[in-house]
């Protein structure tokens, strides 16, 4: 992935002058000569999947492609696209609706570039004025033993407020390397929204650990994704607290107790985090889950082993665990041979529901994409660690009195005439 240098220059500095992002987006207003230097350095994935950045209502559509490109906005008419002089890349500034994910599809010579969803994003996916930016450690490289012969890359960021002399929250992500530098500013912006959240006191200031997918070891080629993140175990959770965790506790002072600790993911990230507290509820105790792969993706019959649909299932029949839990998905996600991710995923929320457990679902149009999880992640992050206290080390989720009084998820078609 290109880095675009003043990408990265969100802190201090950053506050007093137009944002990066902002500046992109006027160099593509204004046509400047600075765009396709900007474009060029700047937007990872434009070969048609992330190639989106959005400031306010305007969001800036480039992708790269040696004729002619075109992009549909929400499912519309094709629009042309503009080259920029003496590139590949052609580029398209709309300005579109906040509040709300935006599908887009680029097109070229009748063939697809890429269909992806980005998010309208909500005012605290934005620098607030005055807030304290937190760091991002340098990339570590951390190899197993729990998946012999595999390697995984990490970051740690660490939100201001955070006392290193006394042990602090701990979250959890999978797909790290998603969420630093650029990728993070065009995707989720973790980083910028759990800073805003910390100086407003609605979550605490924590250590956020970005753990990459492995490479090298079992896996066929040579990422370790699938069989570490879709295999519903407990594996990929000993490998969290026996090797992962005490390398960050090395540099960090951590929160022992569940209540304190969260993991998150989207995909099959998001199947991997549920497995992990499910495992190990003494362990992680608060689960994001954006758009997950409770589908048979690594279901091996012939190894007695099930796939990721079991786990609405295990919910239903086997004893309630003290678990909070924050689900997105869109009816628009998934469908294949190993299953159906909106049906998967309605089915894990009736499973919740049904055993009294603490949880919010949140189910969209979006496709499989992180827009969903990006426009809600202010919100999300703010429900799942409500309440919080640091004084205490434990707390009995109940689901909440609104939830209670709501019917099961019920399946509405939209796409076919009604009986």
């Amino acid at each position: 992935m290109a880095i675009f240098p003043l990408l990265l220059l969100v802190a201090g500095a950053a506050q007093a002058q137009p944002h990066p992002l902002q500046e992109l987006i006027d160099a593509a207003r204004t046509d400047s000569p600075r765009l396709r230097g900007m474009i060029d350095a700047g937007l990872p994935g434009l070969k048609g999947r992330d190639g989106v950045a959005v400031w306010g209502q305007d969001f800036l559509f480039a992708v790269e492609s040696l004729a002619q490109a075109s992009v549909s906005i929400d499912k519309q008419p094709p629009l042309p696209m503009k080259r920029i002089a003496g590139s590949s890349y052609w580029y398209l500034l709309k300005t579109l609706r906040l509040g709300t994910t935006h599908n887009y599809s680029y097109t070229s010579q009748g063939k697809v570039l890429g269909t992806y969803d980005v998010a309208g994003y909500n005012p605290d996916s934005y620098p607030l004025p005055g807030v304290a930016r937190g760091k991002l450690s340098a990339q570590a490289t951390l190899k197993s033993k729990i998946y012999p012969g595999m390697s995984a890359n990490y970051w740690i960021y660490v939100n201001p407020g955070v006392d290193p002399s006394r042990p602090a929250p701990l979250m959890v992500w999978q797909d790290g390397e998603t969420i630093v530098g650029n990728q993070d500013l065009l995707r989720l912006r973790l980083q910028i929204v759990s800073d805003n959240l910390v100086h407003k006191k609605i979550i605490p200031p924590m250590v956020h650990v970005l753990i990459s997918p492995g490479e090298g070891g079992e896996a066929t080629g040579t990422r370790m994704r699938s069989i570490q993140y879709d295999t519903v175990s407990d594996r990929y959770g000993r490998y969290l607290l026996e090797e992962v965790l005490p390398e960050v506790s090395k540099q960090h002072k951590l929160r022992p107790d569940a209540y304190s600790r969260a993991i998150a993911g989207a995909s099959s990230g998001a199947i991997c985090a549920l497995n992990a507290a499910w495992y190990f509820p003494e362990q992680f105790s608060r689960v994001l889950s954006h758009i997950g792969s409770y589908a048979a993706i690594q279901w091996h019959p012939e190894k007695g082993q099930d796939g990721g649909y079991i786990v609405s299932h295990r919910v239903r029949r086997e004893a309630k665990k003290n678990l909070r839990v924050w689900m997105s998905d869109g009816n628009d996600d998934i469908e294949n041979q190993a299953g159906s991710w909106p049906l998967n995923n309605i089915q894990l929320a009736n499973a919740l529901k049904l055993k009294g457990y603490d949880f919010h679902f949140r189910f969209g149009e979006s496709a499989h994409a992180i827009a969903q999880g990006a426009l809600d992640l202010p919100e999300s992050l703010a429900w799942l660690w409500r309440d919080y206290s640091e004084a205490k080390t434990s707390q009995s989720y109940e689901m909440e009195d609104e939830e209670r009084a709501k019917p099961l998820f019920r399946v509405k078609i939209a796409n076919r005439e009604a009986w």
